[in-house]
């Protein structure tokens, strides 16, 4: 399916391939390793309390210019995407992935409009899959890489007749928290199952954990977080909660500018915080 020498299809429990990625249910792009961890973990739960379930990921990137510190800052950049390859395939097998998909470019290519070859990717990917649930960065995202894989995968998605396309596809909390959002607007996932496991999957990358990113804890805090601050009137109904903003819309109405659609999830937060200090003053 992928023909590039540094792309793989990896299957933890030895599947065939393309079986792995057909049986899939909840799918995750993400632009990095370790993004997936962070970004769906609702997907990876459903993936290991359902039996119907199947939770495959895909990174989009190769892993070259990954920050490094500590006993990995003298590692070359070939090392570190190996290291980093092998670190996602570790998670795979700790959260029992149906397939974990490496496609292998680099970020100027992603970010790059012009360049076609990702969403042709990322195309053949969606077809293999035909996921239910599809999880990606949210495009309110501060990370430029990731915002431009929110951006190809639209752009994949529909490409697809509209048939086979995701019942829902969720932009999920990495470089930038999603608290703001109204509640109303607001995917809400309780995640309070399995915290040792949720724990596990990013101290996994020891590349970053160890090598200067505080990932775990950080992440690991903000679920909690959510769930403390959801609420200011009741007690806590669940311990760990993900936020996502809903990107249904997009590939429902194909006329949707992204752009457009944005600025009104923008103006909504707005509209909020106006109301609120208006009826106060």
């Amino acid at each position: 399916m992928f023909t590039k020498a540094n792309q793989e299809v990896y299957v933890p429990d030895g599947s065939n391939p393309e079986e792995a990625l057909s049986r899939t249910t909840h799918l995750a792009v993400a632009a990095h390793q370790d993004d997936i961890e962070i970004m769906a973990i609702d997907g990876i739960l459903q993936g290991l309390k359902n039996p119907d379930a199947h939770f495959s990921g895909c990174v989009v990137t190769d892993g070259h210019g990954s920050p490094r510190a500590g006993e990995f800052g003298h590692v070359s950049d070939d090392e570190m995407a190996q290291i980093r390859i092998e670190e996602q395939k570790a998670a795979a097998r700790l959260g029992h992935y149906s397939a974990q998909v490496f496609l292998g470019y680099t970020s100027a290519r992603v970010k790059d409009p012009s360049d076609s070859a990702l969403v042709d990717d990322l195309t053949k990917l969606l077809q293999a899959t035909q996921p239910e649930i599809l999880y990606t960065h949210n495009p309110a995202d501060k990370h430029t890489t990731h915002v431009a894989v929110f951006l190809r995968v639209i752009a994949a998605l529909r490409r697809l007749p509209k048939e086979i396309r995701p019942k829902k596809v969720y932009g999920c909390e990495v470089w930038r928290n999603l608290d703001w959002l109204p509640d109303e607007i607001k995917t809400v996932f309780d995640v309070s199952e399995e915290p040792e496991l949720q724990a596990a999957l990013i101290d996994v990358f020891e590349s970053q954990v160890e090598g200067g990113k505080n990932y775990t804890e950080a992440i690991v805090g903000r679920r909690i977080a959510n769930s403390t601050f959801f609420a200011s009137h009741v007690t806590d109904k669940a311990t760990r909660l993900a936020y996502a903003l809903d990107l249904t819309p997009l590939i429902e109405d194909d006329s949707l500018d992204v752009i457009t659609w944005m600025q009104g999830k923008i103006a909504e937060f707005n509209a909020v915080v106006t109301d609120t200090l208006e009826s106060l003053s």
